[in-house]
């Protein structure tokens, strides 16, 4: 489909790599209205940690150029778009990297129509799957409706499609499949014409059903639940499982467990043997490979294997069995709320607990992290590395003449001219380096510095 971006690998959608064991019959997604992430990532963090999503649709993000690193997810490719010029809304999707996707952009109303489009690559000979995350605000105008109409009748003739999103009309009655105004009918056409299901029944915001889930193929979309709410956003979540077929593949790679090592008794092995008796007499090779059998045996006895693909995959140093407790408790005072058992207040200062708790133990995560970069760089840059997996939208970029120029080609143009307007000739000497006598401080040294600062103070 033209105007396609592919992400695969380590790029940016994820591998197809499928020798990670998980099942080919079923994607788990989640669909949520956030009314503002700001204040929601960690539980969301939390969420697709416990229950291992597939897919995650948001809409009414609320986000811009402040969140860029608070919004990446180890493990999830991320594309997003936000509102331009108006605060509220925006629509972003994260997708697992064991999945291979394309971004689809479309030729209708990319500019105005707040929805993203992905075709996840199907597994063995299966045809792949068109996903979509759409928000219409409750003021949008007729043309956006219509240039969002044009998108669904074209997308819909893919094989499989799904679509997620906050749909505002919540005038339309799902029993009788009818509504009371006129905008909300041309809706419900749309639908009719292109032959797709809206899966949800149950009200998810107030009495209302606002936020939906069309396919179709009626069983392509199955196990739909709608419960819970993330935060104290007033939209409740969706959970909905995407059927395919296909067997389960098992994974034979095995790994070492170093959280069940036992590195004292591993110390004791390789300390009881005489190395100096033992390699004397020794080529170079004989000794290598005498060490080296003698460490694997010792291996062998102190750090057990897993499976590379444990069930809900690494969980987050800062997750621990407090806040899954919390966790628990807050959805249980959900379900008293919903049953009148407990006032919103009561609910949403549970809430706030919860997500208090784990923003602290994040943030006592992170100093721990900055203030062992001398010794564990590694780490450090791998959870730097894991916040920057973003995909920000060119543009639109605004001309000389004033004007918003919103597509490809000549956002392009513009850019390359802008280049060429500044790039300079090289000159035809080589600059003269002054000595100074100013000792080199690395980057670490001025993180380790700045934190030591902070704390004395």
């Amino acid at each position: 489909m033209e105007g396609t971006t592919a992400y695969n690998g380590k790029e940016k959608g994820g591998s197809g790599h499928n020798r990670e064991a998980r099942s080919n019959q079923y994607l788990r997604c989640l669909y949520t209205n956030a009314r503002s992430m700001g204040n929601k990532q960690e539980e969301l963090e939390l969420l697709t940690n416990k229950y291992n999503y597939d897919i995650i649709g948001i809409t009414e993000t609320w986000w811009d150029g402040t969140h860029d690193w608070n919004i990446g997810m180890e493990g999830y490719g991320l594309l997003r778009k936000d509102s331009q010029g108006k605060k509220g809304g925006g629509v972003a999707l994260y997708i697992k990297n064991v999945h291979t996707w394309t971004e689809v952009e479309m030729n209708v109303g990319d500019s105005c129509v707040e929805s993203l489009w992905v075709k996840l690559k199907g597994v063995k000979n299966e045809g792949d799957i068109m996903l979509g995350v759409y928000y219409r605000p409750p003021s949008q105008v007729e043309e956006v409706d219509e240039a969002f109409f044009k998108q669904l009748t074209k997308l819909s003739k893919a094989q499989d499609l799904v679509v997620m999103g906050d749909f505002n009309y919540p005038d339309i009655c799902w029993e009788t499949n009818t509504a009371r105004h006129r905008l909300s009918n041309k809706f419900l056409d749309c639908i009719g014409d292109n032959f797709l299901f809206q899966k949800v029944e149950k009200a998810t915001r107030g009495e209302a059903v606002l936020d939906l889930v069309l396919t179709n193929r009626e069983e392509l979309v199955e196990n739909l639940k709608v419960e819970d709410s993330i935060g104290d956003s007033d939209h409740e979540i969706i959970e909905f499982m995407i059927l395919r077929k296909g067997r389960r593949e098992t994974s034979t790679i095995e790994v070492m467990d170093f959280r069940k090592a036992d590195f004292d008794k591993l110390r004791e092995l390789v300390g009881k043997v005489p190395w100096e008796a033992r390699l004397k007499g020794k080529t170079t090779e004989e000794s290598w490979k005498y060490f080296k059998g003698t460490l694997l045996r010792a291996q062998k006895q102190t750090i057990p294997l897993c499976r590379k693909d444990r069930k809900y995959g690494k969980r987050p140093a800062w997750l621990n069995k407090e806040i899954l407790h919390d966790f628990k408790i807050k959805k249980e005072s959900y379900k008293k709320w919903k049953l009148g058992q407990l006032t919103k207040d009561e609910y949403r200062q549970t809430t706030r607990e919860c997500r208090g708790k784990i923003r602290k133990a994040k943030a006592q995560n992170e100093i721990k992290l900055a203030t062992g970069i001398k010794g564990n760089k590694k780490t450090f840059y791998k959870y730097i590395k894991s916040k920057r997996k973003t995909k920000d939208r060119v543009g639109p970029l605004l001309s000389e003449e004033g004007e918003a120029v919103t597509g490809n080609l000549e956002m392009a143009e513009m850019l390359n001219d802008f280049f060429v307007s500044v790039f300079t000739e090289k000159s035809g000497g080589v600059p003269n380096v002054v000595n100074t006598s100013r000792e080199r401080v690395s980057l670490e040294d001025r993180i380790h510095n700045k934190l030591k600062i902070t704390w004395e103070s």
